[in-house]
């Protein structure tokens, strides 16, 4: 395990298993939390997405959840190692049941970086941890759409990424649980590349409207655009 330090005395631990990528950055940036949230995070790994929302303006409270003890315990050592006592509560849950005393549709945000694979497609790793944050074994997105409708409030927002080829399922299952669809941005690596993620909001029971954001580019000659380079926080360059 190593710690990555995300701001001035903000830690997040970091292993083999329990990693992360730029679509974490991406995926907290979209999200547009607000101070006064109150989030979950599900599927948190080692609570990247928590840890990001701590280094500007922090939501009231997060609840960073996941069914692998591991995770929630590199997440508590990246807690114990930051200063200024975020507002992060770990709970090592199945996000299918939840786990007792969940605020059941009280939060504002609930926010997920899935397995981006399904059961049965891509070859599964001899790691069941790996298994488990890659493929839907410990819950599919239909599972996670549920657990999402659970938690949030009345126009409560859920915000997700994914592969492209999974949009119509992800969608699907949003519209399921009663959460619209009502924001989308695709992800480019570059101009000339096709989309490689999907960034979406969905808002419970709200009205079908889809608004369809700019593409986002990310790489840009041999750095980061100067956009992507501010979601991310790294600075232009990078």
């Amino acid at each position: 395990m190593e710690f990555e330090e995300l701001k001035a005395g903000l830690y997040v631990c970091r292993s083999e298993t329990h990693s992360f990528g730029t679509d974490a950055f991406l995926l907290t940036g979209f999200s547009c939390y607000r101070q006064r949230d109150r989030v979950c995070d599900l599927g948190t790994g080692c609570g990247i997405i928590p840890m990001l929302m701590q280094r500007d303006r922090p939501p009231r409270e997060i609840f960073a959840v996941d069914i692998q003890p591991d995770a929630i315990s590199q997440l508590k050592i990246g807690l114990e190692r930051s200063e200024g006592n975020p507002a992060i509560i770990p709970i090592c849950a199945d996000l299918r049941d939840l786990w007792e005393g969940a605020p059941l549709h009280q939060l504002d945000l609930v926010t997920c970086n899935p397995p981006y694979k399904a059961t049965n497609a891509g070859i599964l790793s001899d790691d069941p941890q790996k298994q488990i944050a890659r493929h839907e074994i410990a819950g599919d997105i239909g599972d996670i759409c549920e657990a999402a409708s659970k938690l949030l409030k009345y126009h409560g927002r859920f915000c997700v990424c994914c592969r492209p080829e999974r949009l119509a399922d992800v969608m699907c299952a949003m519209r399921a649980h009663d959460i619209e669809p009502k924001r989308m941005r695709l992800v480019c690596k570059t101009p000339e590349s096709p989309p490689w993620l999907f960034l979406l909001e969905g808002k419970k029971f709200a009205k079908p409207f889809l608004q369809i954001e700019p593409t986002l580019f990310v790489r840009s000659g041999a750095g980061m655009t100067a956009e992507a380079a501010q979601i991310c926080h790294f600075g232009e360059g990078y």
